[in-house]
């Protein structure tokens, strides 16, 4: 099984990819977590991603396609994988097709969460995070038993400047120009899965699940 997950920023993409990459008992292959590898090991490749990221710069394509690549070569891999923020550009999608195509191999589906831009930004705007000890909160599913303040520590709880409903947007309209064009380009391949991503982890987990046994698993 080969998927790609698609899907904006806290659409909760992260933890749905994670639990269908332990039901078909494949890895879950993140681009970050190539990268932070990669970078961690000192290799030649991880040496160049590190230079581009401690400047800012964006890592180009080419450089983010041979990390992924090589990663989907791995002995763990020849089972299957799921790739989780990869690809995220035509050229990167177009660069994957070609790297399947040599290994004789295909894509078995990809799966676009879909969520209302305001949903997600209620979403990540209820954040809430202790500075002193790290825990998570939200205003609305995991509250503090009292407000504003860590149950663990005391601390007075911060809103991260990610979460700010201002930032949010910023992101979901970067995410719209960059990457949403994927959407099509996959539509017209007969790969795309439509999941509706709103409400609890549970709901969004059963429909995607439905929908891929329809979708992967029939005959």
């Amino acid at each position: 099984m080969r998927f790609v997950f698609m899907g904006p920023p806290g659409a909760g993409k992260g933890t749905q990819a994670k639990a269908v990459a332990e039901h078909y008992g494949v890895p879950h292959v993140s681009s970050g977590d190539i990268f932070r590898a990669e970078i961690a090991g000192q290799t030649p490749l991880g040496k160049k991603l590190k230079g581009y990221l401690d400047s800012g710069a964006l890592v180009p394509d080419e450089i983010t396609v041979q990390a992924v690549v090589g990663r989907l070569g791995a002995g763990d891999c020849r089972a299957g994988w799921l790739l989780d923020g990869f690809p995220r550009t035509e050229a990167q999608a177009e660069a994957l097709d070609k790297a399947l195509a040599e290994a004789h191999a295909k894509l078995s589906a990809v799966v676009y969460l879909e969520v209302d831009p305001e949903t997600i930004v209620r979403r990540m705007s209820g954040r809430r995070v202790c500075p002193k000890c790290g825990r998570s909160y939200h205003v609305d599913h995991i509250p503090p038993k009292v407000g504003g303040t860590c149950d663990a520590c005391g601390a007075a709880l911060v809103t991260r400047d990610d979460d700010k409903p201002q930032t949010v947007r910023q992101r979901l309209e970067t995410y719209r120009t960059a990457t949403a064009p994927l959407v099509g380009y996959y539509d017209r391949r007969g790969l795309l899965v439509r999941v509706d991503g709103s409400g609890t982890p549970d709901e969004v987990g059963a429909r995607l699940f439905e929908q891929l046994e329809n979708e992967v698993e029939r005959p």
